[in-house]
């Protein structure tokens, strides 16, 4: 698994404890969410935060 950067770790982190129920495991939900809840322009960035959502909802669910 590769290193996240610290910013997309430091979005990610704050939008699951702001917005936890507007995040599940499907990346293209996630993807929208980010979009929606942030003021990031870049598409890429946005993805980054995306999947790193994602990886920790999965990880989340994987330990219920």
């Amino acid at each position: 698994m590769a290193i996240k950067p610290k910013y997309v770790k430091q979005m990610g982190t704050l939008l699951l404890e702001k917005y936890p129920q507007a995040f599940n495991t499907d990346f293209e939900t996630n993807k929208e969410n980010v979009e929606k809840l942030t003021n990031v322009e870049s598409k890429g960035v946005r993805n980054r935060i995306a999947g790193y959502v994602t990886r920790k909802k999965q990880s989340q669910a994987a330990a219920a």
